[in-house]
């Protein structure tokens, strides 16, 4: 059964190796409920807890992406496996330069001054505060998981120098990952101090929830820029407003937001709309059609080495006795 409204439009990938599943993206829970006692995988984003209580014989619940805080584990029964999927790191790389060169260039300024008529340019004002080039400027990641490590390479494409904050500084780094310096998460404070861009990338759990918050926020660099594409809790969301509204920093880009049910439309319980120093995306920095059909294919070897006994990829929890 496949439940995620997005990876159902990849369903022709689905079915490959001649899987026929039931795509029931647009059933209520209610049905959903009732038709997962006969289920043996759910395909999904998110799972509630009658579902996983429902779900008796599920050999395997497969999140369509990184994050499984949404699926209840502990209701899950212990013969469920748990695996996910990821592949978003480069198109979120990707997201995190293009918000970082528009705020560096004011872009988002001068296209809405553009728009009504207004030309605003060195060359009609002398005085004109001017942009900044992002080559030598320097990028502190908080985590270096897939997302931090594609951050970093395409950081020093652009010139810039990158150092990092993980929970071990002293494991190794990818292959071909050069860095200039990489810390503990103890040393966040100097990072945040040395850096002109930072960008949040750490997955959220006990640990990192309020990592960022005003005390943080006060030690970055006026001129500094935040980009938070991990989850919204791990930035405080009032701390950062003011941040904003105050000067403190200079800007941020927000693509993730901070109620936790994964899918909000009104963004923030504050006015961030209304500032001019950030950028805000619907939690989309990693949708790609890349992202989808690569982790559509994930899913149908998934579904196919069930199937046939064999190893399944990305396992966050093993069925009891696996």
């Amino acid at each position: 059964m496949v439940t995620d409204p997005i990876i159902s439009r990849f369903a022709t990938i689905l079915r490959s190796g001649g899987h026929d599943p039931l795509m029931a993206a647009d059933r209520p829970d209610e049905e959903v409920v009732t038709t997962l006692r006969d289920a043996d995988v759910m395909v999904c984003s998110r799972m509630t807890e009658p579902m996983a209580r429902a779900g008796t014989g599920l050999r395997l619940v497969q999140v369509t992406g990184a994050g499984y805080e949404r699926i209840p584990l502990d209701a899950l029964a212990p013969r469920t496996a748990v695996a996910n999927t990821s592949h978003h790191g480069r198109a979120i790389a990707e997201h995190v330069i293009m918000t970082v060169l528009m705020l560096s260039r004011r872009v988002l300024r001068t296209d809405r001054l553009l728009r009504q008529g207004v030309w605003e340019s060195v060359a009609v004002d002398p005085d004109l505060t001017l942009g900044d080039s992002v080559a030598g400027r320097t990028v502190g990641l908080l985590g270096l998981g897939e997302i931090g490590g594609q951050v970093a390479r395409l950081a020093a494409a652009m010139g810039m120098r990158v150092q990092a904050a993980r929970r071990d500084p002293g494991s190794p780094l990818e292959p071909g990952l050069e860095l200039d310096r990489v810390v503990s998460m103890g040393e966040l404070p100097a990072l945040l101090a040395t850096s002109d861009v930072v960008v949040v990338t750490v997955p959220l759990n006990p640990h990192t929830r309020g990592l960022i918050g005003a005390a943080e926020l006060r030690r970055m660099r006026r001129s500094a820029l935040l980009v938070n594409v991990s989850r919204g809790p791990v930035v405080d969301e009032r701390a950062l407003y003011d941040a904003l509204a105050d000067g403190q920093i200079a800007g941020a880009a927000i693509d993730v937001w901070w109620p936790t049910d994964g899918v909000n439309r009104s963004g923030a319980t504050l006015p961030f709309a209304e500032l001019d120093n950030v950028v805000l995306t619907p939690h989309n920095s990693g949708h790609t059609r890349e992202t989808f059909e690569s982790r559509a294919r994930d899913i149908a070897a998934n579904l196919t080495a069930l199937e046939t006994g064999r190893p399944l990829r990305n396992v966050v929890r093993a069925a009891a006795g696996a």
